[in-house]
């Protein structure tokens, strides 16, 4: 997006055991500005650090190759690199992430000129269609009645769609919160994430409900190999939600035995 204009490298950069690894590859230079490009990328699209053409086309391991301008034999070798370093992820959909995206682009910041933008473009869109609407009923001599309801309907919609902009905001800030805590890299544009969030959110759930959920089912599941899959949201932000938020903690005392509180 226009507005964004930066990465960020730390001075550190070549000093990470990772890096230097790279550095004793062949073709050690060509990949590491493989991963200079990459994380560029992941700036030019600011979706918490995915990287792809648009949600619904993920850039092929020849695409990478035609828009870095290296040779695909390389660009394969630093991508199988990446993901083995675990710098990179890929997905099912096969959309390339960013480890810790956190690391490399102040997160809060973007969000916000993000959210910013899609208000903006929200506002101008439902403008347009206030003025259009306006400019159809004088043609037709409509009464002023027709046309004071026409843009108090328009202005709800509008009023609705900066509603759904906000829920953006915060189903951002709670998978960014669960991926911190819990180590993972879920993405916050999945569309059942998202319509599970705004589920719980409905039902008049507050962005501190989730983190505790968050808290509470991570502290629980940690230690178990068997339920640490459970870590995700789908599990998390279920029907279970309300069951999980009034858990009652587990404390270990010094006789060995464990008390709900």
């Amino acid at each position: 997006m226009s507005n964004v204009k930066w990465i960020r490298l730390t001075l550190s950069m070549f000093d990470d055991e990772k890096i230097r690894l790279i550095e004793q590859m062949p073709d050690a230079d060509t990949i590491l500005m493989i991963w200079i490009k990459l994380l560029v990328q992941a700036g030019k699209v600011n979706a918490s650090g995915s990287i792809f053409l648009n949600e619904n086309i993920p850039y092929t391991d020849e695409m990478l190759a035609t828009i870095f301008d290296r040779p695909i034999s390389t660009v394969r070798l630093a991508l199988d690199t990446f993901k083995q370093f675990g710098m990179i992820s890929i997905d099912e959909n096969s959309i390339i992430h960013i480890t810790n995206w956190e690391k490399h682009q102040n997160v809060e910041g973007l969000e916000k000129i993000r959210e910013q933008n899609r208000i903006r473009q929200a506002r101008y869109r439902k403008r347009k269609q206030i003025e259009a609407k306006e400019s159809s009923n004088d043609k037709e001599n409509q009464d002023s009645n027709v046309t004071v309801t026409s843009r108090n309907g328009t202005e709800e919609e509008l009023e609705e769609e900066l509603d759904k902009e906000r829920d953006s905001k915060y189903i951002v800030e709670i998978i960014n919160y669960l991926n911190d805590v819990a180590g993972r890299n879920y993405r916050t544009t999945t569309r059942k994430t998202r319509s599970l969030i705004r589920a719980r959110m409905n039902e008049g759930f507050t962005v501190d409900d989730f983190k505790k959920v968050i808290d509470i089912k991570i502290d629980e599941w940690k230690d178990n190999p068997k339920m640490q899959k459970f870590i995700r949201p789908e599990t998390l932000f279920g029907t279970k939600f309300e069951s999980y938020l009034n858990q009652k903690t587990t404390i270990s005392t010094d006789d060995g035995y464990d008390y709900g509180f």
